[in-house]
């Protein structure tokens, strides 16, 4: 069982990481996202190190980049993201895009699920897959073993065709960039959502997200943000509040890198 709320940690380094892992572990958090790619799994590590709370008790999610996906390469990727981390295992282990590079998804997945044989990690999923890539990474040994794709929601881009598939295929969605980078502290629809409520556009944003049956995984270096993000958790929409909000997307993605895959519309 993922957490249904998590903090995020992509572009936080150094000190301000330490500080957001710290203070959300204080606060109740108990799921933290990083990756290789973010640089500062060794700064996530020592803040779980610091913490009180016990490793057990920690959901803890990395993703492996995509010049690791060769077989060999992403197992001991993995080993050097656990001495980064300083932990024996992660919870979930993620692809954190498609192969790139034309890596044949049947070695990667193998790779990932042998990963979880050897007990590095206890669950494995993807992130930013296709629907034609999850159904063929769930067509080749060891998909049946996948558990979550991790992909861009929010309301300016709700991804609702691909997230009804993976919930139709068994696999949980996690939404990150649930805020939009703070954009949906903007929007009027939002802001008057959440006046009725008593609360702010970025906790109706998160409240939606849950409200689809989607982890969220919410970046925040301020302790009230990181507060009032799992405060949202316990909001409850209206049917009439959740259209409105549905009404609100327009496509607008903002993870697009150059090696992404031809998105589903």
């Amino acid at each position: 069982m993922i957490p249904a709320i998590g903090l995020g940690t992509f572009r936080l380094k150094g000190q301000e990481v330490i500080d957001s892992v710290t203070n959300a572990l204080e606060l109740g958090y108990r799921h933290i996202d990083t990756a290789q790619v973010y640089d500062n799994e060794s700064e996530v590590g020592q803040a779980i190190a610091d913490s009180d709370v016990p490793r057990e008790d920690i959901f803890l999610t990395t993703k492996v980049w995509t010049d690791r996906f060769r077989h060999t390469e992403l197992v001991e990727s993995v080993r050097e993201s656990l001495d980064r981390l300083g932990t024996d295992y992660v919870d979930l282990l993620l692809l954190h895009w498609p192969s790139p590079d034309g890596v044949p998804i049947e070695e990667t997945i193998g790779a990932l699920a042998e990963a979880k044989q050897l007990g590095l990690t206890r669950q494995i999923g993807v992130s930013n897959f296709t629907i034609a890539q999850l159904d063929e990474v769930l067509s080749v040994g060891g998909g049946d073993q996948i558990v979550t794709n991790q992909i861009e929601v929010h309301p300016f881009l709700a991804n609702r065709k691909l997230a009804d598939h993976c919930a139709a295929r068994g696999v949980k969605v996690t939404g990150y960039m649930p805020l939009a980078v703070g954009k949906v502290m903007e929007d009027d629809t939002l802001k008057a959502i959440g006046e009725a409520h008593g609360v702010t556009a970025a906790q109706i944003a998160l409240a939606w997200v849950a409200q689809r049956d989607i982890i969220v995984i919410p970046s925040s270096t301020k302790r009230e943000h990181q507060q009032a993000n799992l405060a949202a958790m316990k909001l409850s929409l209206s049917d009439e509040e959740m259209t409105r909000i549905d009404a609100l997307d327009r496509g607008e993605r903002i993870a697009n890198p150059s090696f992404a895959p031809e998105w589903d519309e």
